[in-house]
């Protein structure tokens, strides 16, 4: 949330490459958790992807209207 009269947010040099690799992380993550807890290698790698192409494609697809937002302003 910004308050009024501060300058956007810059957009990172790489948006796509950065938030896919974070969100691999932390499907990693989730994996290891699964097997550590109990849950299973196949249920936390099933979790893991959907966790995976969920988070990318909204993230992607924020940044791809962010994108436009700003070229349709300038």
């Amino acid at each position: 949330m910004r308050l009024p009269g501060e300058p956007p947010e810059r957009i990172p040099r790489h948006p796509f490459r950065d938030s896919a690799i974070l969100y691999a992380v932390l499907a990693v993550i989730i994996v290891v958790v699964s097997v550590v807890t109990g849950g299973g290698l196949a249920k936390g790698f099933v979790i893991a992807v959907a966790f995976f192409v969920a988070a990318t494609g909204w993230s992607w697809w924020r940044f791809r209207e962010r994108i436009a937002q700003d070229q349709g302003e300038r």
